[in-house]
């Protein structure tokens, strides 16, 4: 069936508006006559304002400019404004999983949620070269079937791998597949991880998605829900450093004063915080011990000290003493 001009006039200045106009760049009717011109369509000053308020009755936030220089109209709101795409924006570019193509292919596509003027501000490619990312696309397929175990109930099966000196990811346990049950998806450390039960061990697991391969999902169903009753996603991802699994122990810490918004960021507002005179504090927080964990309070200095347990001390000694052993002699 064929579509009427009327229609097709009113569709091109909704289209016109929502790419070209802002309120920094307001659109005259001679402008939106010259835009539909190119479209083959004509339309007089009346008709054009006319059709304005259709789309006005139809909910588009325009805005008049009457009389002045700059008489016309301007699309006044969207569904994103320019600093929440530039949040995105930068979201997309920070992501190290997503592939310099995706990532340009994204922003592109966000760019359309504004005008051409504003779109402007959104390209900013020099990012996204200079930072690494990702060279393949499977985490996408990765996610999407996750999500569907998810919204199923299933297990899935995947081969997980790892770097090889070759700088090759290669299959991990000879190839042999996982098989776990999906529960969360989470991002820490620039990374994407999948938290998951596996039977085997009867342990809350997590693994970088990106590094999955040949994921699909299993018939059956997911176990392990009495593991993620009242599971707090957040609070695994603060005592989990790095996303390498560790002894969850409460750890006592000493700190100097200016370490304070260190550990803030790091465990959250909610940890409580005791005064040792004025140049000093301690805090007790719980934490998965592990390397990872040691490398960040060795990082911070003689700032902080382990104060407890006892064989949580005697096991981050070890670690320093391993480290010394390295360059004795």
């Amino acid at each position: 069936m064929a579509v009427s001009n009327t229609k097709l006039r009113t569709l091109y200045i909704m289209k016109t508006l929502l790419e070209r106009s802002d309120e920094e760049h307001v659109l005259s009717a001679a402008d939106l006559e010259k835009a539909l011109k190119a479209q083959g369509l004509t339309a007089d000053r009346k008709t054009i304002y006319g059709d304005i308020e259709t789309l006005e009755s139809f909910g588009l936030d325009i805005v008049q400019v009457k009389g002045g220089v700059k008489a016309g109209c301007y699309i006044a709101s969207r569904d994103f404004q320019l600093p929440e795409l530039k949040l995105l924006v930068d979201a997309v570019q920070a992501s190290k999983f997503i592939t310099t193509k995706k990532s340009r292919e994204l922003i592109s596509k966000l760019e359309k949620l504004t005008s051409e003027n504003n779109a402007k501000q959104l390209q900013r490619d020099v990012f996204i070269i200079n930072r690494p990312k990702a060279d393949n696309e499977t985490i996408y397929y990765n996610v999407d079937r996750i999500h569907e175990a998810l919204s199923r109930d299933r297990r899935i099966d995947f081969q997980y791998t790892e770097w090889s000196m070759e700088k090759k990811l290669v299959p991990k346990r000879g190839g042999r597949y996982y098989n776990v049950s999906p529960w969360a998806l989470t991002w820490d450390d620039e990374n994407y991880y999948l938290i998951a039960y596996e039977e085997e061990s009867g342990r809350i697991k997590h693994y970088r998605v990106d590094k999955m391969r040949n994921v699909t999902v299993s018939g059956e169903m997911r176990l392990g829900r009495e593991k993620f009753d009242g599971f707090d996603l957040a609070s695994f991802a603060k005592k989990t450093f790095g996303m390498y699994g560790g002894v969850d122990e409460k750890v006592s810490l000493l700190c100097e004063a200016r370490l304070v918004g260190v550990m803030l960021d790091r465990f959250g507002r909610e940890i409580t915080i005791v005064p040792e005179g004025s140049e000093r504090f301690r805090l007790t927080v719980p934490v998965s011990v592990s390397p990872q964990f040691f490398g960040w309070i060795t990082g911070l200095g003689r700032g902080v000290s382990i104060e407890g347990p006892e064989d949580v001390k005697e096991e981050y000694k070890r670690y320093i003493e391993g480290i010394l052993e390295r360059y004795e002699g």
